[in-house]
């Protein structure tokens, strides 16, 4: 049966408690942080050799929406009536707003060292140990809207730009991609940073803390946050019918992507599974 996945706005105190339970739950059995693990383990830069199937790369999209579904399969073997929400940032963009309340994902975290104090990822709850990162910090850390040096969350407009390119990406299908929807909703744009970090890039950017590592997957706005980019994609191929995952076959010898990049017939790591079985969600799930 096809499930729903909603705005994290629109649940229900039942919903939010019912979510929040079972996230929780796989924390306690250890599920939670092979999910942290998979995550570092296939975040490869393109300024690194070997193949890169997660990240600036055209199987950013069917890669994610592998891992979010794992995830949810996990979350609904302990309780069935859970999906996973999205977190729509062009509306709900302050540090007060959800989902950053105390009955969902809890608030900022402190100044002195961005230790989330509040909600039930809370360190000191005692139920949200960081024990898979990059860093030895136990606990979850966020800096909402980087108060060091401010940015804003990005626009409708900033989304718009990245659903309404027709291609879906371009060689040398990395960061530096000039055109394509992947590339433009991912989040690498021409400058220096800040100003380079779009849609997103922008969104890991502005959570801060661990959401800024291979490690992101910590904080558990993590998954809220790739369902609403896993939601653009969904609008993507419904604006343009036609088009398709790129590239349609493997770089070929000699070319500096030869080896490095997903086709879409091939498997995608770690799955048995190719990125066009990835393109239809609709059997699985849909969106409110």
């Amino acid at each position: 049966m096809v499930y729903t996945r909603k705005d994290v706005s629109t649940l229900t105190r039942s919903e939010r408690r019912r979510f929040v339970n079972a996230v929780l739950e796989l924390k306690r059995s250890g599920e939670y942080d092979e999910f942290v693990r998979m995550h570092i383990a296939y975040y490869t830069p393109d300024g690194e050799r070997g193949l890169r199937a997660a990240h600036m790369t055209p199987s950013f999209l069917p890669w994610h929406r592998k891992f979010l579904l794992d995830f949810e399969r996990a979350l609904r073997r302990v309780d069935a009536s859970v999906t996973v929400p999205y977190w729509d940032w062009t509306r709900n963009r302050t540090p007060t707003a959800v989902p950053w309340t105390e009955d969902l994902l809890g608030g900022d975290g402190r100044r002195s060292d961005r230790q989330v104090r509040s909600g039930p990822f809370a360190f000191r709850n005692g139920r949200w140990t960081i024990t898979a990162g990059v860093t030895d910090t136990e606990y979850l850390m966020r800096d909402l809207g980087r108060s060091h040096d401010p940015i804003a969350l990005p626009t409708s407009r900033d989304v718009e730009s990245a659903v309404a390119d027709p291609l879906y990406d371009t060689a040398p299908w990395n960061s530096t991609s000039p055109r394509g929807f992947r590339n433009k909703l991912e989040g690498w744009g021409p400058g220096h940073p800040p100003a380079s970090w779009r849609n997103h890039n922008r969104v890991h950017r502005w959570v801060g803390g661990h959401m800024v590592s291979g490690a992101s997957v910590n904080d558990p706005v993590f998954w809220l946050h790739h369902a609403f980019v896993d939601l653009q994609w969904s609008r993507w191929r419904q604006r343009h019918p036609s088009a398709r995952y790129l590239p349609a076959k493997p770089p070929a010898p000699g070319d500096t992507e030869h080896g490095r990049i997903v086709a879409r017939r091939e498997k995608l790591p770690p799955w048995d599974v190719t990125p066009q079985q990835m393109e239809d969600h609709g059997g699985i799930y849909r969106y409110a």
